[in-house]
């Protein structure tokens, strides 16, 4: 279908960096008629040099190495891509099987946090769910002067308490307005200083305790949202919030202008945190819920 194309389209695009160097020095192996081993350390220069991880490394050229030299070798690289980012699903057909469906976003400030959100709650109210958001990063006026922007123009309305109030206290007024309104999900905002991490995580654990005692099963998802231009320190992230909330997913932004797109299948690999969205431009339309296959056809064609 075409608006299909159209997302496969602007996912190529993003990872176009990341595919440049990789089918380049992969090409450089497939031609040989028997790849040196600096032509198989050379590939996998290439795979860690865009955050493919050590694991994920590993295997991508045991199976390169195994398959028949020419179009086979890039095609079963493919597909084993596709096949360790499938080892790790999404919630899938599961989401918003609740009523409201509560989505917590953390992150570190700067990775597009509050934008992600937008983007969200865009794409959901074009495909006609009610949408409310909670401005529960309190300790940033300008966060929640941004989201009040997203709120204006995706059509959601946004609860919201004064700056430096308790995010608890937000989120308890945001179930309890989801419910009356009778919204399909909830986005809720929250703040990202990991400089002061130990008051950070408590935060975050006092806000899903407070969730969880309004609405049965909140949060219904714990989404991180990362920026993929970091690199190692996505992953670093990623664990830091691994150990504190129970992350569900990964929101990787920025995939567009990196050379880093590998970092999705390290997430994977040493975290098993399955990849739920990628953000590939700026643009409204530029997050995607995540797709395997498409993914791992980017990196090729």
């Amino acid at each position: 279908m075409a608006w299909q194309e159209g997302l496969f389209s602007r996912l190529r695009q993003g990872l176009s960096r990341t595919r440049e160097v990789l089918t380049e020095r992969l090409e450089k192996v497939l031609k040989e008629t028997k790849p040196s081993e600096d032509d198989w350390e050379s590939l996998e220069e290439v795979l860690l040099g865009a955050d493919f991880g050590v694991q994920a490394t590993q295997r991508l050229l045991d199976t390169v190495r195994e398959s028949s030299r020419g179009r086979g070798g890039a095609e079963s690289l493919q597909r084993e891509i596709t096949n360790l980012l499938k080892e790790r699903p999404g919630i899938g057909a599961g989401r918003y099987s609740a009523k409201p469906w509560v989505v917590m976003v953390v992150g570190v400030n700067g990775v597009g946090k509050t934008t992600t959100i937008g983007k969200l709650a865009h794409q959901l109210h074009r495909d006609g769910r009610k949408v409310l958001l909670a401005a529960a990063d309190t300790f940033r006026a300008g966060a929640i002067q941004q989201l009040d922007i997203w709120g204006e123009r995706v059509g959601a309305e946004v609860i919201k308490h004064a700056p430096g109030q308790d995010p608890s206290g937000v989120v308890f007024d945001a179930v309890h307005a989801a419910q009356k309104r009778a919204s399909d999900v909830l986005l809720v905002d929250t703040a990202g200083r990991l400089h002061n991490k130990v008051n950070l995580v408590e935060e975050l654990k006092k806000m899903r305790r407070v969730l969880g005692r309004v609405q049965e099963g909140a949060p219904h998802e714990t989404l991180l949202v990362l920026d993929a231009s970091t690199g190692q320190n996505a992953v670093m992230q990623a664990r830091i919030f691994q150990e504190a909330v129970a992350v569900s997913g990964i929101v990787l932004t920025k995939l567009d202008g990196t050379a880093k797109g590998g970092v999705v299948l390290r997430i994977q690999q040493e975290l098993a945190i399955p990849m739920e969205y990628v953000g590939v431009g700026e643009g409204v339309d530029d997050l995607q819920e995540f797709d395997p296959d498409a993914f791992a056809r980017a990196f090729f064609q």
